[in-house]
């Protein structure tokens, strides 16, 4: 199973569009999963359209239209992996452990919010992923994305996608 991690996408206002790279992962993914912050409801109709499968969740930026149709915290069980996704996990500091504390029947834990990529195992095996944005890098050199699969139960090749420079 392929998946397609994305967040804080902020579209219009970041960018006008999704970039193309972007939308190849979506089509040859199993699973996209978008973990808040998306602004406009178009893009969730547009990602709802052309997903085989669609798991998101509302952010910050998120307006009453969203809201009505994502939840705060997803919950999915993809092949055995227990997956679950929220937009704000809180600081760096200390977030493995608040995580496994608030997700303790979790396996893998997509985040946004604050536009870093991350990936990092709590003490309890949880695995925290965070793809960063593929629209609005902030102060990181790159947009991006990340790709994953599961197969036998088990989450693997999770790897992180630079988006060149929009022109």
């Amino acid at each position: 199973m392929k998946l397609l991690l994305i967040s804080d996408t902020h579209l219009p206002g970041r960018a006008r569009v999704l970039p193309e790279q972007v939308w190849r992962a979506v089509e040859a993914a199993d699973v996209v999963v978008h973990a808040g912050d998306w602004v406009d409801v178009a893009l969730l109709d547009e990602l709802e359209a052309r997903s085989k499968r669609l798991i998101g969740v509302y952010g910050n930026n998120d307006g009453p239209a969203l809201r009505e149709r994502l939840p705060e915290i997803a919950r999915a069980d993809l092949g055995g992996v227990r997956l679950a996704v929220i937009h704000e996990t809180g600081a760096k500091q200390g977030r493995e452990q608040r995580c496994d504390a608030q997700f303790p029947d979790t396996d893998v834990l997509v985040f946004g919010h604050s536009h870093i990529p991350w990936d990092t195992v709590a003490p309890s095996g949880l695995r925290l992923l965070n793809p960063g944005s593929p629209t609005d890098r902030r102060r990181q050199p790159f947009c991006t994305y990340q790709t994953a699969r599961i197969s036998e139960g088990a989450l693997t090749d999770v790897e992180l996608h630079e988006l060149p420079p929009r022109g």
